[in-house]
């Protein structure tokens, strides 16, 4: 798939990286990648994505756009209250890179369609805002066998790792899933939403950002990507921090007793 010459010019900066150039810039080109959520994570995800890019550009959200979504969500504007984010986040694509094609999914992700949507793309970068629907992206990327980025925000702070579950590690074993990391929800009631906790639209920017990044890497492959690894961002010290983490033989993905 070759780079037109508006393509190279506006790539030109890519192109140049010693790690991306032509060939990384195809792989782009060549990309699909579902975006779950298009909030606080995914606005940032979707530009720099669509900036940098990638062809295609699937969008799953079920929401509007509404006012108070606006301190982060930079992909909406004053103008989009009322629109479906989907509709919205297709708009600010096409005026900001009209070699982009976007998919807007306006649906809720349950396990009865996501594995189906995943299986369509090559990556999925899940920025929802709810461990119910992260399990079920991440399952169903298992299922799928596609790579999984997956980001989620506190009140001043965040985290993101990639998950490959479906493949095994250098050392031979299965490489661990989002449910070895985090084997159970929390507690109802023990994780404040947004509404109640409030969030810093800032930090949002900063791990969608972080997000573009680490799905980037996935697709053109370069850089140590995060499996195995939780990047955790404390935005009151600003400080970084990276845990390993590995998988657990019991979960009931790839564990021993599978089901």
């Amino acid at each position: 798939m070759s780079l037109s010459p508006e393509e190279l010019e506006r790539y030109a900066r890519h192109i140049v990286l010693r790690h991306v150039g032509g060939p990384g810039q195809q792989k782009l080109k060549r990309a699909r990648v579902l975006v779950v959520g298009a909030g606080g994570l995914g606005a940032p995800l979707i530009q720099y994505l669509a900036a940098a890019g990638v062809g295609t550009i699937g969008v799953v959200d079920d929401d509007d756009v509404s006012l108070s979504n606006l301190q982060r969500q930079v992909i909406h504007g004053t103008d989009d209250v009322g629109r479906p984010k989907v509709a919205s986040a297709a708009s600010a694509v096409a005026r900001l890179n009209p070699h982009v094609t976007v998919e807007p999914h306006r649906l809720r992700l349950t396990a009865d369609n996501a594995e189906a949507l995943a299986a369509r793309y090559d990556v999925a970068a899940d920025g929802s805002d709810n461990f119910e629907t992260r399990y079920t992206v991440s399952d169903a990327c298992f299922r799928a066998r596609r790579p999984l980025v997956t980001a989620a925000l506190g009140v001043f702070d965040g985290t993101l790792t990639t998950i490959r579950a479906h493949e095994t590690g250098p050392d031979g074993a299965p490489n661990p899933t989002y449910r070895c990391l985090f084997p159970a929800p929390p507690p109802p009631g023990a994780t404040p939403t947004c509404a109640e906790a409030g969030v810093l639209g800032a930090l949002a920017g900063v791990m969608g950002a972080l997000m573009a990044l680490e799905t980037i890497r996935e697709i053109v492959g370069f850089g140590e990507g995060l499996v195995g690894r939780l990047l955790m961002l404390d935005a009151l010290s600003m400080r970084f921090e990276t845990v390993d983490y590995a998988w657990d033989p019991d979960n009931p993905l790839n564990g021993r007793g599978a089901r």
